[in-house]
């Protein structure tokens, strides 16, 4: 399948954002620099930016804990994102969401969170409303293979399907629910559940490929386009850090040949190498790219550094719906 330079090689673009902003994200945390703790998707970032460039702009999305990448992927500004992260006012949820808890509303980031397949219901009403609406959008959710085995997933899965609804189910499937191996709380294959809902379901066994994963989920996308209603996808991918950074368990629940044999599969590195052996960049360009990206984590950090922390008077606003007709 022919495709144009411009998507590959925005691609490969929006990979790095998310591998060196996560890599920030992480010396940010250990300093002490970032509130709480974080969760990187280093190692994900072709399952993350093939799934959200199959989407169009004004399409829906919604993560989960490990969702820096997300808005990133959809196409969000560093700065706001990097200036949530350690609590800021001029962070995309005005400093109060912090790393688990992103949305970015101009790119149709829904929301993220830390509760276990708690914004996959989100994602579903995002979709009625477009069925509603007839506008013509798409709604992804994203959740990882821990939550599998959610409840929600499978109300949400039988209402869209009864439905007809717009909306694309996203298993990231790192195969760690936190330190638990997915095949010792799984049952079969993830993928294969679609047929309970009479809905397709398409496993990427290769998630380290970002064109796999863009074909994938750009066909389930069509598909619910066209008003077909839902689709399940299933993305084979691998977390190179620890679940979150700076934990410690006692115990290495990871098979260091197993880790090593993911980390030859580097998605950031194997598109570069593609690009290049495709001819549709040199090394040279590809360099630049690097060092732009660079720039803009740079910048995204200067703009958290410079962006002032809440004001005591904003802590309770937001809380509460504010009914038609009163004012705040």
């Amino acid at each position: 399948m022919t495709r144009p330079n411009d998507l590959l090689l925005e691609m490969q673009r929006r990979m790095l954002r998310i591998r060196r902003f996560d890599e920030r994200a992480s010396k940010m945390v250990k300093r002490g620099e970032i509130p709480g703790t974080v969760h990187t998707s280093i190692g994900q970032e072709a399952q993350v930016v093939g799934s959200c460039m199959a989407l169009a702009d004004g399409d829906y999305m919604t993560g989960n804990h490990r969702s820096h990448g997300h808005p990133i992927g959809k196409g969000a500004a560093l700065g706001p994102l990097m200036a949530e992260l350690v609590g800021k006012a001029n962070g995309v949820c005005g400093g109060k969401g912090g790393s688990m808890h992103l949305a970015d509303f101009k790119v149709g980031s829904l929301g993220e969170s830390g509760i276990v397949g708690s914004s996959i219901p989100i994602a579903t009403g995002a979709a009625l409303s477009a069925k509603v609406l007839r506008n013509g959008r798409v709604s992804l959710a994203f959740f990882g293979d821990g939550a599998a085995n959610q409840g929600c997933l499978y109300e949400a899965m039988n209402m869209s399907s009864v439905w007809g609804l717009p909306i694309v189910f996203l298993c990231e499937n790192n195969q760690y629910a936190l330190s638990t191996p997915a095949h010792t709380v799984t049952a079969g294959v993830i993928a294969t559940r679609a047929a309970g809902f009479n809905m397709p379901g398409i496993r990427v066994e290769d998630g380290q490929d970002v064109l796999k994963v863009y074909d994938a989920v750009k066909t389930a996308t069509d598909r619910a386009r066209a008003g077909l209603g839902p689709s399940l996808v299933e993305v084979v991918t691998y977390r190179f850090n620890e679940h979150s950074e700076g934990l410690r368990i006692a115990t290495d629940y990871r098979n260091p040949a197993e880790k090593e044999a993911w980390l030859k599969r580097d998605p950031v590195k194997m598109f570069r190498t593609y690009l290049e052996e495709q001819g549709v960049a040199d090394a040279a360009m590809l360099d630049a790219m690097e060092a732009e990206v660079m720039a803009e984590v740079d910048a995204s950090v200067q703009f958290a550094e410079d962006s002032p922390y809440p004001e005591l008077s904003v802590a309770f606003k937001d809380l509460y719906t504010v009914p038609f007709g009163v004012t705040q």
